[in-house]
Formats: C-alpha cells, sequence, structure tokens
C-alpha cells in the first residue's frame, strides 16, 4: 500500500477545548489528512469513482472541525478518521492531524497536535 493522497495546512476556525475562553471566543486549526489507497484501479480507468476525491474529503474535514464543539482535539481528529473511512471504500488507511497552534500553554512553542490513524484493520 505504497500509494497516498496527502492534504496538508487545511485551515478551520473552531471553539474546540477545555477551557471557556476555547469555546467562547474560538481560534485557528490546521488540519493534515494523509490517506493510503492502491492507486491502480482509479489509474487504469481514469475513474475518480476509485479513489478518494479530495475536495470532498476536505469539505468532509472542515465541517467535521468546524462543527460541534469538543473539549478534546483527540475527538475531533477521530470523527474526521472514521467519517473518511465510512465514506471511501478505496481507503486502506488515513491519518488525520489536527494542529492548534493556540493552545492554552504558558510557555513559548511553535504547535501542538494530534494524530488520529485508523486502517480497515484497527477499525471497530
Amino acid at each position: 500500500m505504497a500509494d497516498r493522497i496527502e492534504l496538508t495546512g487545511l485551515r478551520v476556525y473552531a471553539r474546540h477545548g477545555v477551557l471557556p475562553h476555547e469555546t467562547e471566543r474560538g481560534q485557528a486549526f490546521t488540519l493534515d489528512i494523509v490517506c493510503w489507497l492502491d492507486f491502480a484501479p482509479a489509474a487504469a480507468g481514469d475513474d475518480l469513482n476509485l479513489t478518494v476525491n479530495y475536495a470532498e474529503l476536505a469539505q468532509l474535514a472542515y465541517d467535521i472541525a468546524a462543527g460541534t464543539p469538543r473539549q478534546l482535539i483527540e475527538t475531533v481528529a477521530t470523527e474526521i478518521a472514521d467519517a473518511a473511512l465510512a465514506r471511501y471504500s478505496a481507503l486502506h488507511a488515513v491519518e488525520v492531524t489536527l494542529h492548534k497552534p493556540h493552545a492554552p500553554i504558558p510557555l513559548v512553542f511553535d504547535d501542538v497536535a494530534v494524530v488520529a490513524r485508523r486502517s480497515r484493520t484497527t477499525r471497530a
């Protein structure tokens, strides 16, 4: 399973967090998604239906991330990964990285990110 689609830097403004100001004011988040699949069937027939439509994937991820506020960004990343596997039968595995660069940490840092990886073999 060497083929992959990478979507990086998808920006979304959302209200995820544990602290009241995070859910009241919200903040910017960034998503990266890596999809592992076999391109051979889609490439052989030049058929979009046999691969992952990355425009649809971006919208799916955006809608989930911008949707219901969650305390944990782990929950958001997991919801996106599970939804992608459910929608695209061609997917062998998906990895969703959710970046929270303005996390409430009273130290100098560049980024906080969580990574949810799901595959057909690990999906419940």
